[in-house]
């Protein structure tokens, strides 16, 4: 991911000057890491350590969600609604 997108995931989705860790953040840095690399599997099907990865990255991602999910159910929504997240129940 380049720089320049990465620093406007995070002006988009910081709750205040400065923020970078928020769950917010962090599931919306995710959600570009694993569009990124879907595309990438696409092309390469055989290669299962960036799949392994992959893996890895979608479960930490559902993790968070399931934490906002616990924390802030209205922004939980809205964040899995935005990045077209399944399973989301309203």
């Amino acid at each position: 991911m380049e720089k320049t997108k990465k620093t406007e995931i995070i002006a988009k989705y910081a709750r205040k000057e400065g923020d970078v860790g928020s769950t917010e953040v962090q599931i919306a840095l995710l959600s570009a890491r694993i569009a990124e690399i879907t595309d990438h599997m696409r092309a390469n099907k055989k290669d299962h350590s960036t799949r392994r990865g992959l893996m890895a990255m979608v479960n930490r991602r559902k993790r968070l969600l399931r934490y906002l999910a616990r924390e802030n159910h209205a922004r939980y929504l809205e964040l899995a609604d935005e990045f077209g997240i399944r399973g989301a129940r309203s």
